[in-house]
């Protein structure tokens, strides 16, 4: 059975978290203390003893959950991984994981992907909704029927699937859903349309800035949240990068595309225990545990 690093996305914050990572090692804090230098703020503070409130803000969730991340990665012994995903953002901790990216880079480009889609949902109204007890089909029929823009936008696991966009299309998708048959469809608290088309401004500028960020070569293959599948191209992995703002983040087939090519142990590293769980619904057979 093949070993597989995993990476989680916003939503899996808290308040405290890397303080004990940071007073682990030496070689963790200074990795971890150079991020204030890079971003400009105080985001180790935010992290250890700031509120929820703090925390919930994009600009600080995002490069937060990533250096997080990338700390548990250098407290752990990842000997004899063979293989990475990350959830959304956590693709970019996936691949300081694989070489792809340096810690310091790829901190950069959280920051402005961060920023830009702060922007973009400060531009539009526009919100997203959990969506429970129906097929993946049914889902994205609905959302195809509903004026405005909606789309199917984290394939989470079976039976549970999020939507995104526009205000009004979303609350409309989700009357709808529930008419046909869905266990619950609700609107989640946050303040945007991730993974939808209303992203294309942040997905503009953050192909911009890829496009000057240096992608080294993995030293294992990354399965993307856009196309499911292995991916080790410097060239491949910039594009499924830009792609993944304005696409869904196909998690469940991520995993059985993983589990197909041998994976039986999964790894979650980085703060919470979200995609366990996601991951033992997708298959029960599998071994899904924290790196620490």
């Amino acid at each position: 059975m093949k070993k597989a690093l995993v990476f989680p996305g916003q939503g899996s914050q808290f308040v405290g978290m890397g303080k004990e990572l940071y007073d682990s090692r030496r070689d963790i804090k200074d990795l971890m203390t150079t991020a204030n230098d890079i971003l400009g703020f105080d985001i180790l503070s935010a992290m250890f003893s700031g509120t929820e409130e703090d925390l919930k803000k994009t600009s600080v969730t995002q490069p937060a959950i990533f250096i997080h991340s990338v700390a548990a990665v250098k407290a752990i012994n990842a000997i004899g991984a063979e293989m990475v995903a990350g959830h959304s953002l956590g693709e970019f901790s996936a691949l300081v994981a694989n070489g792809v990216l340096s810690f310091e880079d790829g901190l950069r480009l959280v920051s402005e992907r961060a920023k830009a889609m702060q922007e973009a949902c400060d531009a539009n109204p526009s919100a997203m909704a959990a969506v429970l007890g129906l097929e993946d089909s049914k889902v994205e029929e609905i959302c195809a029927q509903i004026d405005g823009i909606v789309v199917p936008a984290n394939y989470n696991c079976p039976g549970q699937l999020v939507i995104s966009g526009e205000t009004a299309a979303v609350e409309a998708a989700c009357e709808a859903l529930k008419e046909a048959g869905a266990k619950r469809a609700l609107k989640l608290p946050v303040n945007g349309a991730f993974h939808s088309p209303l992203m294309q401004p942040a997905q503009d500028r953050l192909a911009a800035a890829i496009e000057k960020t240096k992608f080294g070569k993995a030293t294992m293959p990354i399965y993307q949240n856009i196309t499911t599948t292995a991916v080790t191209n410097p060239d491949e992995i910039k594009k499924n990068l830009i792609a993944q703002l304005t696409g869904p983040v196909k998690w469940t087939q991520t995993i059985q595309n993983m589990v197909k090519d041998g994976a039986g142990i999964f790894i979650e590293v980085g703060p919470g225990k979200t995609l366990q769980g996601l991951i033992k619904k997708i298959d029960s057979e599998v071994t899904a545990s924290s790196a620490l």
